[in-house]
């Protein structure tokens, strides 16, 4: 670890002979060097105000070639976020043609710049960020972009949440520090990415259980987070209680009509979580579904109540509704082509597993209207880039080729790429005939 002199003025050696400027901050003497402070509008504020009282102006130094006399300037600093160490790299940084910044310091690196009003520095540092979310540091970033009013970095944090929140974020510890307001409005969102509405019922649990749990160092097993539930008092289900109504709008945004597996309906009753009326309307719901061949009457918002289906690229997602199978395929044909599909499938198709077909309802209808949208999300250079069907209604059947759906082909030149990144988003709502 090297102290903050040595990180400021280590390739520097030969201007220290002539220092000029004494930087009284975060206690401790920073020497400096005037010609280098514009790039900081505090620090040439502070400077400016200095000089104004040494009774010589510098022009008459510089004319009978004296030195400037040494001035010592006084900055406090507030932000808990500005480290000693960031602060050493942000002085450093004035030195610099362009602006250095490493990832694992760019937060405090962040709010020195902000500090300092240091432009070049702060943007470098957002351009860092941008390039460098993962699950560890999303909700730091989008933290900080919130703080410093960065609708950039805002943006591309959301963007990047609605896709990983449940293959990536959900599985790990950093999920705790999912700020509320985040997690509501990307629950919200059209590009959500999830494999099915349990998967998203389950991520959302597992916020709530870390949040009441905040000493928990290890991501639990979904079986302890359903033990903890069922373990608190009977009396009032968990969003009905206290501490649990915060969480309400949370739940309020999940299509938890689209939890048809009986499996998760039973552990929906058991952990004592969703005020009863919730449990009852949802059963209700399957019931006169199931009774009228499908027809989902209670879910008329396709927008809002359309259930969602997911699968990343190069997978093969089977997707049981009602007694109905369907098949969502996406495929990489080469570097710049792919292409995705759904169609229906016969419940005794070999593709369908064991285990489904015989946990599953199974209609012998041989029409089935499908109001459905497919949509892609795909991550070039950092960028992402969105294709969709737009809203379909079809009428699939059991033989080709009213069983398949149009095949979705997108070709796109990529350039200088060096990653590609695809999910597929499948929203359905089965029709009245």
């Amino acid at each position: 670890f090297l102290i903050p002199r040595e990180i400021y003025t280590g390739h520097f050696t030969l201007l220290l002979h002539y220092i000029d400027v004494t930087l009284d901050c975060l206690g401790f003497e920073w020497e400096l060097h005037r010609m280098y402070l514009f790039k900081s509008h505090v620090l040439s504020q502070l400077l400016a105000e200095a000089t104004q009282h040494t009774g010589r102006k510098q022009d008459e130094f510089c004319q009978q070639k004296e030195k400037l006399p040494k001035v010592t300037i006084a900055l406090e600093i507030s932000d808990q976020d500005v480290t000693r160490f960031a602060f050493a790299v942000a002085l450093k940084n004035m030195y610099n043609s362009e602006p250095e910044v490493n990832e694992e310091d760019v937060l405090g690196i962040l709010a020195a710049a902000e500090v300092l009003q240091f432009p070049s520095l702060f943007q470098k540092c957002i351009q860092v960020m941008r390039r460098s979310i993962c699950p560890t540091n999303v909700c730091s970033y989008y933290t900080a972009g919130c703080k410093y009013k960065q609708p950039s970095l805002i943006t591309i944090c959301e963007r990047w949440t609605e896709v990983n929140l449940v293959p990536q974020l959900g599985s790990q510890i950093c999920l705790r520090n999912l700020p509320l307001e985040l997690l509501q409005k990307v629950l919200k969102s059209p590009r959500l990415f999830t494999v099915n509405e349990f998967y998203l019922l389950r991520t959302a649990l597992y916020w709530v259980f870390l949040q009441q749990n905040p000493k928990i160092q290890i991501i639990p097993s979904y079986d302890t987070i359903l033990r903890y539930f069922s373990s608190l008092p009977k009396t009032w289900a968990f969003l009905e209680r206290k501490e649990g109504q915060q969480y309400m709008a949370i739940f309020q945004s999940l299509r938890l009509h689209g939890i048809t597996s009986s499996k998760h309906l039973e552990e929906l009753w058991k952990i004592n979580f969703f005020p009863l009326p919730w449990l009852t309307r949802i059963l209700s719901d399957h019931y006169h579904a199931l009774e009228n061949g499908g027809d989902m009457a209670f879910q008329a918002d396709f927008n809002t109540q359309a259930v969602r289906f997911g699968l990343m690229l190069r997978e093969v997602k089977i997707i049981s509704i009602y007694g109905f199978f369907f098949e969502l395929k996406a495929i990489k044909h080469d570097a710049s082509a792919y292409s995705f599909y759904m169609k229906r499938v016969r419940h005794a198709d070999p593709i369908i597993s064991y285990f489904t077909a015989d946990r599953s309802p199974v209609s012998l209808q041989k029409e089935r209207e499908v109001k459905y949208e497919i949509k892609a999300q795909c991550q070039i250079d950092g960028k992402w880039e969105e294709f969709t069907t737009e809203r379909v209604t079809q009428s699939f059947g059991v033989k080709k080729p009213s069983s398949k759906s149009q095949v979705r082909k997108k070709q796109k030149k990529l350039i200088n790429y060096f990653k590609m990144f695809l999910v597929v988003n499948t929203k359905i709502r089965l029709e009245l005939q």
